[in-house]
């Protein structure tokens, strides 16, 4: 929740002349008074929610955003098991959640603002775009941990899984079983796994000088239905691959539903590899071949980080990347 000494912070003034702004004394300049009650307005702050809260106090909540989009929001997999992990350790110890819905964000969402106001001890944030206003809540004192986005602050800090390495797992992979044509079906482009995913993936088709065509190189949303189309898409290619790494294991899932659909066989037309190894990997047919990234962990140490820094303000903490390892089922063949 956000409070007056806040407001007071914000504009560059003291307590005293927020305080006299709210009440309308009449020693306060023009130039002063706007900028007092433009900054109010902006956070949305209500004069009476410092009889609520004391600025001093601690909430024992933790603020979790987490963009909803078609294919990273709430209902993707990937992001169970992280909720799982910060929840079972941050849980243990005394605090509480608040989701923060973005469904009515328009662009943006002023992060700093939601934080301030519902007096949140620190904040995860998970398949979050860059924006503007994200930098605002970097460099305040609000201790962050970042997952899937590699930006840092005075309180900030983030964890990945080594998606670079792990793309070129999947690529050696593919090679050592003899493709030598290789697709891939990446996630949305403005997102950190999307580059770090696609930067091993031509690191390490160039260094085997494999083959890789312009349109076999194609950009989706990261679940089924984008999986199943960008497949379609490079299924009508004049020459085709015989692998295809995809960025998620919804999107392999789609795509092999796009191969099944169209006549032919995986893994005997096409061997498809997916990342995350989601729990319906397992399941389907065939079993899914894919880069596994500990989410578990990944929400664990999440919450370790944050609770760090929770602990020690102004302390250094630094990022964490997590080591991913490839899982052979049944969706690659080797080729002659």
């Amino acid at each position: 929740m956000i409070t007056i000494k806040d407001i007071a912070r914000l504009a560059g003034v003291s307590i005293t002349t927020v305080s006299k702004v709210i009440n309308n004394y009449p020693d306060i300049g023009q130039e002063t008074r706007e900028k007092v009650i433009r900054i109010m307005k902006k956070y949305n702050y209500s004069p009476n929610a410092i009889a609520r809260s004391l600025s001093t106090s601690k909430s024992n909540s933790i603020g979790v955003f987490i963009h909803y989009h078609p294919s990273r929001g709430l209902h993707q997999f990937f992001f169970h098991e992280i909720l799982f992990g910060l929840e079972t350790n941050l849980g243990k110890r005394g605090y509480d959640f608040v989701y923060f819905s973005d469904l009515k964000w328009k662009r943006s969402c002023n992060y700093l603002a939601k934080c301030l106001n519902r007096h949140i001890d620190g904040a995860i944030l998970m398949g979050i775009s860059v924006d503007d206003n994200l930098y605002e809540l970097l460099q305040s004192n609000i201790p962050v941990v970042l997952l899937d986005l590699n930006l840092t602050g005075p309180n900030a800090t983030y964890i990945t899984s080594d998606n670079v390495s792990g793309a070129k797992k999947a690529v050696k992979h593919l090679k050592e079983l003899g493709h030598q044509d290789i697709g891939m079906i990446g996630g949305l482009k403005d997102t950190f796994p999307t580059k770090t995913r696609s930067e091993g993936f031509f690191a390490e088709t160039k260094r085997n000088g494999l083959t890789v065509r312009d349109e076999w190189i194609i950009y989706t949303s990261y679940n089924e239905e984008g999986g199943y189309r960008a497949m379609t898409r490079m299924l009508k290619s004049r020459e085709l691959p015989t692998a295809v790494f995809c960025h998620s294991d919804m999107i392999a899932i789609g795509a092999i539903k796009a191969i099944k659909d169209s006549g032919y066989s995986v893994p005997d037309d096409f061997s498809v590899i997916g990342f995350d190894d989601v729990e319906v990997s397992t399941y389907i047919n065939p079993g899914l071949t894919t880069v596994r990234q500990d989410s578990y962990s990944m929400g664990n140490q999440a919450a370790n980080l944050l609770k760090s820094m929770m602990e020690n303000p102004g302390a250094r903490v630094e990022p964490i990347v997590l080591p991913v390892d490839l899982i052979i089922r049944e969706s690659c063949k080797k080729i002659l």
